[in-house]
C-alpha cells in the first residue's frame, strides 16, 4: 500500500497541530512513550519529530512532509518546498518572536553594548547572521534549554529567545531589545516525493482540509427567520465573509437566512438581530471552512 510520511511537531505545537488535524478529519493518537502515533488514515504514516529537526529530515527524504516553524527552516538554511502557512488562530494576534534580551538591571542598553560580550541560544546560525549583518563581534553559544537562566545567573551577558506574550521574559527579570525574526508555523515538503504525483495529490488533500480547518477558527454560522420586509435591515447587521445565504420558506412573507461570522461577535449580534425582527436564530460551530 502507498504510504505517506509525515512529521508531526513534539513539543509545544504537538497539541495544537494534533487538535488541528482532528478538526480536518484526521484522528491522531500520541502514545507518550512512542515516537509513531497511529492515525485513522491507512495512507498516511506518522512521526514524531522535533521541530528544531523537522526540516531536515524532510530535506533528507526521510519525512515526505512535516510541519515547524520557518525559524528551523532558515536556522537549517533547508532545501525544502514551502507549501503552506498554517498560521494557527493564537498566532494572528502574538506571532512568535525571536528576541535579544537582557536582565533587567543590566547596563546594555542597546545592541550595540553586545560587542564582545556572549549570548546564549538555540538559534545559533540566525543569530550569528543577526549579529553579522549589523556588524557587532558577539560570541555566540549553543544553549539546549533553560536559557533565561543563563543570563540571570550572569553566566551570559544576554540571551535570543522565543516568545509570544513576552511574558515569560518578564517573568524571568529580563527585557527585550531587539527582535531577531518573527516566525510562523509552515507545512514542508520534501522536493522529490512532490514530484511523485500520488503523494502530491495525498498532500493536497491534507492541505485543503488542514487550510479549512485553520478557516473555521474563532468563527460560527448563523441561520434565522426574518419577514422579508425586515431583510434590508437584518443585512445591514451581519458583516459577511460572503453574502449570505437566504433561501424562501413555505410562508411567502418569510425567508431564512444563513451567513458565517466571528464568533467573537455573536453576543453582540444576536440581540440586535432579535430587535429588528429576525427569530429561530441558530448558531452552530465550525470544523472546516473551504472557499
Amino acid at each position: 500500500m502507498k504510504k505517506l510520511k509525515i512529521g508531526i511537531p513534539k513539543g509545544s505545537l504537538q497539541d495544537k497541530t494534533i487538535e488541528l488535524f482532528k478538526k480536518a478529519g484526521f484522528n491522531i493518537s500520541v502514545n507518550e512513550r512512542s515516537y509513531f502515533p497511529s492515525i485513522d488514515d491507512s495512507q498516511i504514516e506518522v512521526v514524531m519529530v522535533r521541530a528544531q529537526d523537522m526540516p531536515r529530515y524532510v530535506e533528507e527524504g526521510i519525512l515526505d512532509c512535516g510541519i515547524t516553524g520557518q525559524d528551523w527552516i532558515l536556522e537549517n538554511d533547508s532545501k525544502v518546498l514551502i507549501l503552506e502557512n498554517l498560521i494557527y488562530a493564537k498566532q494572528t494576534r502574538n506571532p512568535v518572536r525571536w528576541v535579544v534580551a537582557v536582565r533587567d538591571d543590566s547596563k546594555i542598553k542597546k545592541l550595540s553594548d553586545l560587542k564582545g560580550k556572549r549570548i546564549a541560544t538555540e538559534l545559533v546560525s540566525l543569530t550569528k547572521s543577526f549579529f553579522k549583518k549589523k556588524k557587532i563581534k558577539v560570541e555566540v553559544e549553543f544553549s539546549w534549554g533553560a536559557t533565561e537562566v543563563k543570563v540571570k545567573s550572569g553566566l551570559v551577558d544576554a540571551v535570543v529567545d522565543l516568545t509570544e506574550t513576552g511574558s515569560s521574559l518578564r517573568a524571568n527579570s529580563l527585557k527585550e531589545i531587539a527582535t531577531i525574526c518573527v516566525s510562523t508555523t509552515k507545512f514542508i515538503a520534501n522536493k522529490n516525493s512532490y514530484k511523485n504525483i500520488w503523494k502530491k495529490k495525498k498532500i493536497g488533500y491534507i492541505l485543503l482540509l488542514l487550510k479549512g480547518a485553520l478557516e473555521a477558527e474563532d468563527k460560527v454560522g448563523l441561520k434565522l427567520n426574518v419577514k422579508r420586509k425586515d431583510l434590508d435591515k437584518i443585512l445591514k447587521l451581519l458583516p459577511a465573509l460572503k453574502n449570505p445565504t437566504i433561501s424562501s420558506l413555505t410562508l411567502t412573507d418569510w425567508c431564512a437566512l444563513e451567513v458565517i461570522i466571528e464568533e467573537a461577535l455573536v453576543r453582540d449580534i444576536i440581540p440586535k438581530l432579535k430587535e429588528k425582527g429576525a427569530c429561530g436564530i441558530i448558531e452552530y460551530p465550525l470544523n472546516k471552512l473551504i472557499y
